[in-house]
């Protein structure tokens, strides 16, 4: 009996160590899901912190402060926040007519210029727009980084519907021509406006303001190429599409 007892008892005790790999293997797959929920968080409570705060830096302008930083450590930025209402309603209607035109209409994402940069991206064979929405280039622009993977297009909509949920229209306009970059070290509207024109964001012209929204997809080239013929074309067409842009 004693015998039999101790065999069963040392047979349970062999077994016990076989519930150590399981629980290290459900971790290794809990536990990239629970970094992926705190991250989304991180970003939904900074969403919810921006509807209310001005941002004063975002990921875009570190990375470029970082990189100017490292030729000449005295680097700094151009850049001056400004309310809503002090921004030309010129530029206001100018980047929604280049860079949205379904911005007032669309919930972060529109799945109709997705769909056409697709098409138009597989006819050249290379990428020549990617179809993002403002709200889309805000989201990449506050907290993610340039670089183009599926990944970070991905988390690109999930933090743009973020933004739609948390925040007006009107509130993602004003952030986003307050933070996008208009050049090497240019960023927002006033800076843009005193950069290339030596005046305010609120007296910009239609001409000026069509140039600025042309030059939004590359402005770092544009900041060196000024006098492109493309851009004069482009210019000339937005600024015609302009008085049809639906503002929020």
């Amino acid at each position: 009996m004693s015998t039999t007892t101790a065999t069963m008892g040392s047979t349970r005790k062999a077994t016990k160590p076989g519930k150590a790999p399981r629980r290290w293997f459900k971790w290794i797959i809990l536990g990239p899901i629970l970094l992926v929920l705190l991250v989304q968080l991180y970003f939904f409570l900074m969403v919810c912190w921006y509807a209310y705060v001005d941002p004063s830096s975002t990921s875009f302008m570190r990375q470029q402060l970082s990189e100017l930083r490292e030729t000449n450590p005295d680097a700094k930025l151009k850049h001056q926040w400004v309310p809503y209402e002090a921004i030309s309603v010129n530029l206001k209607r100018a980047v929604v007519a280049s860079e949205d035109s379904r911005f007032a209409a669309h919930g972060g994402v529109d799945w109709e210029a997705l769909e056409a940069a697709y098409e138009r991206n597989n006819r050249r064979s290379k990428v020549v727009g990617g179809g993002s929405t403002i709200t889309q280039q805000l989201a990449k622009n506050l907290f993610l980084s340039g670089s183009r993977s599926y990944l970070r297009k991905g988390q690109e909509m999930v933090i743009a519907f973020m933004l739609e949920t948390v925040m007006s229209k009107r509130r993602i306009l004003e952030v986003y021509l307050n933070v996008v970059e208009y050049g090497r070290g240019v960023f927002g509207a006033e800076a843009a406006a005193r950069h290339y024109f030596r005046t305010s964001s609120a007296k910009l012209s239609p001409a000026q303001a069509a140039r600025l929204a042309v030059m939004l997809p590359n402005p770092r080239y544009y900041d060196k190429h000024r006098s492109t013929s493309y851009l004069a074309r482009r210019t000339a067409l937005i600024q015609r599409r302009m008085r049809f842009a639906d503002l929020p």
